[in-house]
């Protein structure tokens, strides 16, 4: 199979926002404080055009994980093309919601995690690293995003 040509950075950036648009789950990877087994499970997301926002059960190992060490590590797409994100995590109670927020999450997911008995914590993952390829021809490049800021203009 021959590989497609390397994107430019700048198709890459675009590529990267329209997955963060319109694809509806992300894998997160967490690790505890004090390091242990990483952690890994598919959830939905709402991307509101600068952070990430996540929903899982505060007692669940990602849960405890993302409030103990306030990062992540997400992955979008298929192997061979996929975004990967290093982010900041700010941890959110169903009440500390903007208003609206948790319509608009439960509109876009699918998923409503007020109206279940678990007790679940929302995350908003602010990315301070993202990369983007597809296939070797594209890992020279990859990195689109360091400390939060976009290497490449709009």
């Amino acid at each position: 199979m021959t590989p497609q040509p390397a994107r430019s950075a700048e198709q890459r950036k675009k590529d990267t926002l329209d997955r963060l648009e319109r694809d509806e789950d992300v894998w997160v990877a967490t690790a505890g404080e004090a390091g242990g087994m990483p952690y890994l499970v598919p959830l939905s997301f709402r991307w509101d055009g600068s952070t990430l926002l996540v929903a899982t059960p505060a007692a669940s190992p990602t849960g405890r994980n993302l409030v103990a060490t306030g990062t992540a590590r997400l992955g979008i797409g298929p192997t061979r093309d996929v975004v990967m994100i290093e982010g900041e995590v700010r941890t959110l109670t169903p009440e500390e919601l903007p208003t609206g927020e948790g319509d608009r999450f439960a509109a876009r997911t699918g998923f409503d995690p007020r109206r279940l008995a678990t007790g679940y914590l929302y995350f908003r993952v602010t990315p301070q690293r993202v990369q983007a390829w597809r296939e070797a021809n594209e890992i020279a490049g990859r990195e689109l995003m360091r400390d939060g800021k976009w290497l490449v203009a709009d």
